[in-house]
């Protein structure tokens, strides 16, 4: 697993600012003022920060990061000059965190913190930032610089990080899902990354096929009769709480996904090793919840298989019986996802009773033309569990945006010789994947479906991660735990 830079924690030691080496961050405020460090700073440099931060040039917008590199009076290689008020927003600080992540190389960091109230916040999002893929590269990758925290009140700084930290670990853990190549990550080794899991206090276990089969499971299992990959389940659950039924995050898993019989173009196929970021989502949101010991019961089912053509693989036209009962018609073999998460749904509701549930899938292309790359959409049968996750979403920065359901979209899924049929066609094609899903949502459960397509794994840089795996959602859903599942004080 990618591992993020050491992150320790100091008293403000003044003394100490000379001789570090590597970069030093230092805050100013966006009218200039100098708090201590930055006088330190200041003195240190026979007067260049102040002569910054007096000039026309210097940027009145919080959360700006200006870099003055081999700065007299230090042993750093650079200043980082960081524009904040003592109490910036919480976009200003994620964008500071960020720029000063997304620069964090070899050399250590010491970041001048403080009384700067948030600072927890930007050390996240600086270790987010300061995420690289390198698992398949050859050349030898030297692990990131050290960050020291120094602050007017050490453990109090680091007590309020420590839940932070843990579920940046997390988002690591779903990055590098995300990012890893099929050959590597087959349904089998994603079961046995899950399965290590258990180390940290979860409750790992192992579907298999022949369990499957005597569930009923054949939504599930049609997908991966193309494949040499066994079809699996895993299920982990966390149980921090009470008697209290537990809340149930189910992923799609599709390690890689050629179409089936109903090809995909070559063209773009070889981003079809994020068609698990469903799965991935939940596997990081149970490492972060289990982590940090959440006071909650919280339950992750995975349903992981590979949809590939050969002269078993399910055709257009197949008949499937899901574990429901319900029969479906398979027109189309590429919009699989959801015959996976009907049956791992309506099995988490028959084993768990859960008090509410959310399922995430990288589901649609149509979610992405609706909202592009910035916000996942959510579809949900429970006002209040989906404004608890929206709001969770956006207090962490990640974009959700709420989309409707209803009969009419509902009746594009009828099938001539079948309960179902598994596509409703071109118009609303995120809005009917998510009516089909809705079948199999008992009317007792809270629903949310959160469908991930477009912000999962992204071409361009975000202001959390590099391109590539972002982890969405790893936050969000810890967030939700948090203010929703877990006792408060």
């Amino acid at each position: 697993m990618t591992q993020f830079a050491a992150v320790t924690f100091a008293e403000t030691d003044l003394d100490s600012i000379a001789d570090a080496a590597g970069r030093v961050a230092v805050v100013v405020s966006p009218d200039g003022k100098l708090g201590p460090s930055a006088r330190r700073v200041n003195k240190l440099t026979r007067g260049a920060l102040k002569r910054l931060v007096e000039s026309e040039g210097f940027p009145k917008a919080e959360g700006s990061v200006i870099t003055l590199n081999w700065p007299a009076g230090l042993v750093a290689e650079a200043l980082e000059i960081i524009v904040l008020a003592r109490r910036a927003t919480a976009e200003d600080v994620r964008g500071a965190g960020a720029a000063l992540g997304k620069s964090h190389d070899t050399r250590d960091l010491l970041l001048l913190g403080g009384n700067l109230v948030p600072l927890p916040e930007l050390i996240e999002a600086a270790v987010l930032r300061a995420y690289d893929y390198t698992d398949h590269k050859t050349e030898e990758t030297k692990p990131l610089g050290a960050i020291t925290v120094q602050s007017n009140d050490a453990e109090a700084t680091k007590a309020a990080a420590a839940d932070l930290l843990a579920v940046a670990q997390g988002v690591f853990f779903t990055r590098d899902l995300v990012n890893a190549p099929a050959n590597d990550l087959t349904t089998s080794s994603f079961a046995d990354r899950l399965s290590e899991m258990s180390a940290l206090g979860l409750k790992v276990e192992v579907l298999e096929e022949d369990e499957l089969q005597r569930l009923g499971m054949g939504a599930l299992l049609s997908v991966g009769q193309g494949s040499a990959s066994p079809t699996k389940v895993v299920v982990m659950q966390w149980k921090g709480g009470g008697d209290e039924a537990p809340l149930a995050l189910v992923g799609k898993g599709v390690v890689f996904d050629t179409g089936g019989i109903s090809l995909k173009p070559a063209g773009g196929m070889e981003d079809m090793t994020m068609d698990m970021g469903g799965a991935g989502t939940v596997a990081g949101a149970m490492r972060a919840i289990a982590l940090r010991k959440a006071r909650a019961n919280v339950v992750g089912l995975v349903g992981l298989v590979e949809n590939m053509p050969d002269g078993l693989a399910m055709r257009p036209g197949d008949v499937v019986t899901s574990m429901k009962g319900d029969t479906i018609e398979v027109t189309n073999t590429d919009a699989e996802g959801r015959l996976v998460l009907c049956d791992v749904m309506w099995y988490a509701q028959d084993r768990f009773k859960p008090a509410g549930m959310i399922d995430l899938a990288t589901l649609t292309g149509a979610i992405i033309i609706g909202l592009g790359h910035h916000n996942a959409g959510v579809f949900s049968t429970d006002d209040a569990l989906c404004n608890a996750l929206i709001g969770a979403a956006t207090d962490v920065g990640e974009g959700a945006w709420r989309m409707p359901l209803g009969k009419a979209y509902a009746k594009q899924l009828k099938s001539r010789v079948a309960d179902v049929n598994n596509v409703g066609g071109r118009p609303a094609g995120s809005i009917t994947a998510a009516e089909f899903l809705r079948r199999f949502v008992k009317d007792e459960t809270p629903w949310c479906h959160i469908d991930i397509a477009g912000v999962a794994s992204v071409k361009a840089e975000t202001t959390f991660a590099p391109s590539g795996g972002t982890g969405w959602g790893v936050r969000a859903l810890d967030r939700l735990v948090r203010e929703r599942f877990e006792p408060k004080g």
